[in-house]
């Protein structure tokens, strides 16, 4: 018997309100809470008002980070899109759910997210770009393949995001109207005014902004950003300047639409009435080097790839004061967290860990990192393009990364911001990379992770790619 059919049976929250951790408790005290989860696609941390961005305009988004937990280290386990949503669904790492590259179909093994607020008495929906049913980005998703979601306005994948479509329960293709990410928003602002206040509730709203091509927000906003203008972290080497400024105006044009998306969102949210009760989630699937490190786009370990935003609110268990933590929060730990803050029992086949008692009030872990990794390069970061397989850890202050020929980054990100000062093999430093070698090793023996090369994993998932590495697909 599969897992999720011995947990169908398991009396999911009254397990968990047996904990009797400070979620827990919180728990069976209030209503159940609302589950309310928006993520962007490729939208890096360092991108926002709240972080330090003079040039990214996100009102909406800088006033939700004085009311809500700013993760500040937040990370995406293995930066690309399909690995992270896998990630986010099941809670495991890549090498377990086997979704390390992009267009590979997510099988049902594990107890999905939805699942269990699903079991849990929960109506479930889902919203926007899926990128988990294998190389038919266009296709229909039949109901088997949701992973437990019930209410649909999905597709596969898409960035023509002025011309988007996609199928709700029948196999007929629908278009969005206009720029896709506000029509997305208008679904969901329409679902939570229909379900607020009955049978708790979660959304999930997936957007395909702000990843490239980033001259397509609408021209409202377009119309904000001059490239001449703009500012370029220390990073980008010169040559790529110009190539960068044009590429960041229209990547905060997408950004500074979907921050007033988020802002009607959470305006509905409120006028609902169910601000209090509603657990609210701001992310992104993973960074956009935007010529950081001579790099574009994403799969690489420095931390405009890595590093996402990541803002949580809950009112009724945390407040509405906002305040930053500095762990290091990752991809897989998002559904235990989240199953934790709900009061619902987290299944066996999760690997991640579950920080609602710290969102509580309990002391972080001291020693936690972030596992990183690149199981098989592809795409835009092919060996061709210099990419390559690697492993790493991002902790509070510092980032280290092996390759399959040994050491290879050393960054201290709080002396180093921008990663310009690579630490590793210098004398001075032998005894900080020890450390954190053995970190790394602990994290690898814990996830089970032989840190083969990519062929090797490749085959043993009967995958074909060609020959950059790529699934192929189909729009």
């Amino acid at each position: 018997m599969k897992r999720r059919d011995l947990l169908k049976s398991a009396g999911l929250g009254a397990a968990a309100l047996a904990l009797g951790t400070p979620a827990g408790r919180a728990a069976t005290m209030a209503k159940k809470p609302n589950v309310v989860f928006v993520f962007a696609d490729q939208w890096r941390a360092q991108a926002t008002g709240y972080a330090g961005d003079k040039d990214a305009r996100t009102p909406h988004l800088d006033r939700l980070a004085q009311t809500s937990v700013n993760f500040q280290n937040a990370v995406s386990c293995c930066p690309v899109c399909s690995p992270y949503r896998a990630s986010l669904l099941t809670g495991q790492y890549p090498l377990t759910h086997g979704v390390f590259l992009n267009d590979v179909r997510l099988r049902s093994e594990a107890v999905s997210l939805a699942e269990v607020y699903q079991r849990a008495g929960y109506q479930t929906a889902y919203i926007g770009k899926w990128h988990l049913d294998g190389n038919q980005r266009s296709a229909f998703i039949p109901r088997e393949r949701r992973q437990g979601f019930e209410f649909w306005r999905v597709l596969g994948c898409t960035h023509a995001y002025n011309n988007s479509f996609y199928y709700g329960d029948e196999d007929a293709r629908q278009r969005w109207d206009g720029y896709d990410a506000i029509a997305q928003t208008h679904e969901a602002q329409q679902y939570i005014r229909t379900h607020a206040g009955s049978q708790p509730f979660l959304l999930v709203l997936s957007w395909g902004p702000p990843h490239d091509p980033y001259p397509t927000a609408p021209q409202t906003y377009r119309d904000r950003f001059r490239p001449e203008n703009l500012s370029l972290r220390p990073n980008v080497p010169e040559a790529l300047h110009e190539k960068a400024r044009v590429a960041l105006a229209g990547y905060y044009a997408h950004i500074a639409a979907l921050d007033d998306c988020l802002g009607n969102l959470l305006g509905t949210v409120r006028e609902a009435g169910i601000e209090k009760d509603t657990i609210f989630v701001f992310t992104s699937d993973h960074g956009d080097m935007l010529f950081s490190h001579s790099g574009q786009n994403k799969q690489q370990p420095w931390d405009e790839s890595i590093r996402v935003p990541f803002l949580l609110r809950y009112p009724a268990l945390l407040g509405m004061q906002g305040r930053t933590l500095d762990l290091p929060i990752n991809a897989p730990d998002i559904m235990p967290t989240l199953l934790g803050l709900s009061g619902i029992a987290i299944p066996e086949t999760v690997e991640g860990t579950d920080f609602s008692r710290v969102l509580a009030g309990q002391l972080p872990p001291p020693d936690y990192a972030a596992l990183v990794a690149c199981p098989s390069p592809f795409g835009q970061w092919t060996r061709q393009r210099g990419g390559r397989e690697y492993r790493g850890v991002r902790t509070r202050r510092y980032t280290y990364v092996r390759d399959l020929q040994g050491p290879w980054l050393l960054y201290d990100n709080l002396q180093d911001p921008y990663q310009l000062d690579n630490l590793c093999g210098k004398p001075q430093h032998v005894a900080l990379q020890a450390s954190l070698d053995a970190l790394l090793a602990r994290k690898l023996k814990e996830t089970k992770d032989e840190f083969l090369a990519g062929p090797d994993y490749i085959q043993k998932w009967g995958y074909e790619v060609n020959e950059s590495g790529t699934v192929s697909y189909t729009n």
